[in-house]
């Protein structure tokens, strides 16, 4: 009885707790010759420490969170 309480309220905590929304990152670092890539950048600041020293350049992601581009515009107007 006492597993199947732990169970039952385990699973209860599981469906409560609100899980942070993952968003994909909105600079890429597109390294050297070959062309590796690393879409792992929050700010473009990061990205160009990234590549510093290493070669390449910063691009903004395709598959970056449309959310981010929207406040991104706001902010210009």
């Amino acid at each position: 009885m006492r597993v199947a309480l732990t169970v039952a309220l385990t699973l209860l905590a599981a469906l409560v707790i609100d899980v942070a929304e993952a968003k994909a990152a909105p600079w890429c670092a597109v390294y050297g010759f070959f062309g590796a890539t690393n879409c792992g950048f929050y700010s473009r600041a990061q990205c160009q420490a990234a590549i510093s020293g290493n070669g390449g350049y910063c691009t903004r992601s395709f598959s970056a969170d449309s959310d981010y581009d929207r406040a991104a515009r706001g902010r210009a107007r």
